[in-house]
């Protein structure tokens, strides 16, 4: 029979959001390991050309961050979109008009301007132009009731035959015409110490600014006003305006925002990663962020870690080519993580139910070990924690010889 407890300071623990993620990740990994095994090969030897080949040295690790920075703008956009419940679905083409926009300064605006004046140019256009094409979506969905995946969808193509008409008409290469002229490295966001120091990796500027947009938006939803509002519209809108709060305002505003940093996601790509862009391609790191942000649980530093994780299986799967194990595993690996991520809620009801358990058996424990003691009725409030893990931890023992006697008695 339980001892009774008057008050009770122990409390359950609930999964945290950081171990649902890392759940999904395992198990993505596990699910990537049968598939290796299924087909004949070592799991460990293609986890370990994935490593191999994205971190094996220091220009592997600078490509692995360089890809990743796009991911980490990408996954910033969607998230932040995410917070006030909208689906930015459109990153790809906020992604191309920033790209575009910022290459064609990179070929007319002249080689003898100053470096830091020419970078905040380019930089500063990237993420207007791409506000604006998040913002027509916002509007489209403040005024008009447009639901931003079908408006975001459409953009996506407007922006990919505005890119595919402008290439031809501005920065055509007449040598190979489904492409633009290469940047100068000048007038890429390439940087000689960055490149020296990562032995010529692709890792440029553009990552210095992921970094920087990242700390911006946690300080943004973390710590001002309007971070509060766009939370608020996103977790209810009809509570959010009858507290006064301007719900339109806030979609334009997050749309806004999300398309500035998939704008920014196309500068550092086009004008950093890479230095040319073609005609006829939708860049898939605006569907990836998607992942990016789930995985990262849409947190500032959930994504940036979601981020280089992502770009490290990315960066990793060439290598399992030379072990004969298809390249696409990786990309089934992702694919499998994201589904999981998206059960969430049964990885949550999962990780409380295995803790509300062993909940009741500290509860249980410390219990007996009260009744043992004679304090059955003891305010246990007023014990410290050392004394509260002493108790459970003889309570422990008392459990443990409890269902030992139950055992015996059934047999």
């Amino acid at each position: 029979m339980k001892g009774k407890v008057v008050n009770k300071p122990l409390e359950a623990k609930k999964a945290s959001p950081l171990l649902v993620s890392l759940s999904a990740v395992v198990l993505g990994l596990v699910a990537g390991a049968i598939l290796i095994a299924l087909i004949g090969k070592n799991p460990f030897v293609g986890f370990d050309r994935i490593i191999f080949g994205a971190l094996s040295n220091l220009r592997r690790v600078g490509n692995t961050l360089g890809m990743s920075t796009q991911l980490i703008l990408i996954g910033l956009s969607v998230a932040f979109a995410f917070k006030t419940g909208l689906f930015n679905i459109g990153a790809s083409g906020q992604m191309l008009m920033g790209g575009i926009v910022a290459s064609i300064l990179a070929y007319y605006l002249p080689l003898s301007m100053n470096r830091f004046l020419y970078l905040i140019i380019i930089i500063a256009a990237a993420a207007l132009v791409g506000a604006l094409w998040g913002f027509i979506s916002g509007f489209l969905k403040a005024k008009f009731n447009v639901h931003e995946v079908v408006s975001t969808i459409m953009l996506n193509w407007t922006a990919y035959w505005l890119v595919y008409d402008w290439i031809q008409r501005f920065i055509v290469d007449p040598t190979i015409v489904v492409k633009s002229k290469p940047i100068e490295t000048v007038h890429t966001l390439r940087a000689d110490w960055l490149t020296e120091l990562t032995n010529f990796s692709t890792l440029n500027y553009g990552f210095l600014i992921a970094i920087v947009c990242a700390i911006i938006i946690w300080f943004i939803l973390e710590k001002t006003t309007l971070g509060f509002k766009l939370k608020a519209v996103g977790s209810n809108k009809f509570c959010a305006e009858y507290a006064g709060i301007k719900v339109n305002r806030s979609i334009m505003i997050s749309m806004a925002v999300a398309g500035a940093l998939s704008g920014l996601a196309g500068l550092t790509y086009y004008c950093g990663y890479s230095n040319i862009m073609e005609m006829g391609k939708m860049p898939n790191e605006g569907f990836d962020g998607i992942a990016v942000a789930l995985l990262g649980n849409c947190s500032p530093l959930g994504v940036f870690f979601s981020a280089i994780f992502f770009g490290i299986l990315k960066m990793g799967r060439g290598s399992l080519a030379a072990t004969g194990i298809p390249t696409e595993i990786a990309d089934t690996i992702i694919a499998t993580i994201i589904y999981f991520t998206a059960t969430n809620v049964i990885l949550s009801n999962f990780w409380n139910e295995r803790f509300k358990r062993s909940f009741e058996k500290k509860e249980e424990a410390l219990s007996l070990a009260l009744e043992k003691e004679g304090k059955a009725d003891v305010d246990i409030s007023q014990l410290n924690k050392e004394e509260r893990d002493r108790l459970i931890k003889e309570g422990m023992s008392l459990l443990k010889e409890k269902r030992a006697k139950e055992k015996r008695k059934e047999a």
